[in-house]
């Protein structure tokens, strides 16, 4: 299977200047928040949403080069992201990400809620001194989706009249509109068309979408190591997802299960069977797998090159998860 550092090739040397240039600016005379933010950086994890940024920054270029706002909109995506994951964590009580106890686990959570405050902070100092005013706009909107996201899904815990475009706009909020909107971000800063930039929205969006899905997927399927958090944590919590809003159609036992926010020994198991007996995961691959196809589509106007290629892989690889 492909891993996102053989699909992240073409731009490997601009995320090992990224990660460099992250440390320096966050850091930078907050010792606390200097080691908050080495100890979120030295963990790891995927760097796709800058990736992506710097991929499209070079597709979109004749030369395929890559300029320093479009480097600098990578980073303002990856602050961001990771601002979000910190405040996520906290709420989520989680005690380890992608293996790494997290920041409030490390220190506490007054540190961690600051240090997550600190990189939108960051972010939107960087991002106002880009000097565009719509792509002020298009990453403003962003902290203001991650925020909304995560208050409706407090709001709609253990809620078992929930829709499917309930969770999918939730999902948008969540995930997607970074993806979206710092896509068509790097579409402003290189100066295409309306209906490309519309493209490279609908691309960013797709794209998120069939990622969250195959997410809640192998919260069913996957184990602790491949989640980089406990299999089965999001159903536990009252979070549900689509494997279990398809379940429920088929299975109104599960409903039951959910409203009584598995008080009884042994309700959990149960639910988890129940969704395993139904069409949920199956349904729920095959929206992924729609929403990936279609984001794929959306990139036919780049001309041929490394990076454009890469990006055409991007919802193979996002569906690859699963398998």
């Amino acid at each position: 299977m492909t891993t996102v550092a053989e699909l992240l090739q073409p731009v490997e040397s601009d995320l090992e200047d990224l990660l460099g240039d992250l440390r320096r600016l966050i850091g930078a005379g907050h010792p606390i928040l200097q080691a908050a933010a080495e100890h979120l950086f030295s963990a790891g994890g995927k760097r796709l949403r800058p990736g992506i940024v710097l991929l499209l920054s070079r597709a979109l270029d004749p030369q395929g080069g890559l300029g320093p706002r479009h480097r600098r909109l990578a980073q303002i995506t990856e602050m961001i992201h990771t601002a979000s994951l910190v405040h996520d964590d906290v709420v989520d009580e989680a005690g380890t990400r992608r293996g790494v106890p997290t920041v409030h686990s490390r220190f506490n959570s007054r540190v961690a809620v600051l240090a997550g405050d600190f990189l939108f902070a960051q972010a939107s100092w960087h991002l106002a001194n880009l000097d565009d005013l719509e792509v002020v706009k298009l990453l403003s909107r962003v902290i203001m989706d991650l925020a909304e996201g995560e208050i409706r899904q407090g709001l709609y815990r253990y809620d078992t009249g929930q829709s499917l475009d309930t969770y999918l706009e939730k999902s948008y909020w969540k995930t997607a509109s970074l993806m979206a909107n710092s896509s068509r971000a790097a579409g402003v800063l290189s100066g295409i068309d309306a209906t490309q930039l519309q493209a490279l929205h609908d691309f960013g969006r797709l794209l998120g979408l069939a990622f969250q899905v195959v997410d809640d997927i192998l919260d069913f399927i996957g184990d602790d190591d491949q989640l980089g958090k406990p299999a089965a944590s999001d159903l536990a919590s009252g979070t549900l997802t689509a494997p279990v809003i398809y379940a429920m159609a088929s299975q109104p036992a599960l409903a039951g299960l959910i409203e009584r926010e598995f008080r009884d020994a042994g309700d959990l198991e149960q639910a988890l069977e129940l969704v395993h007996q139904s069409d949920g995961i199956a349904r729920s691959r095959a929206l992924a797998e729609g929403f990936a196809r279609e984001a794929g589509e959306c990139l036919a106007f780049l001309p041929p090159s490394p990076s454009r290629q890469a990006l055409l892989r991007l919802p193979d690889f996002v569906l690859s998860r699963l398998y």
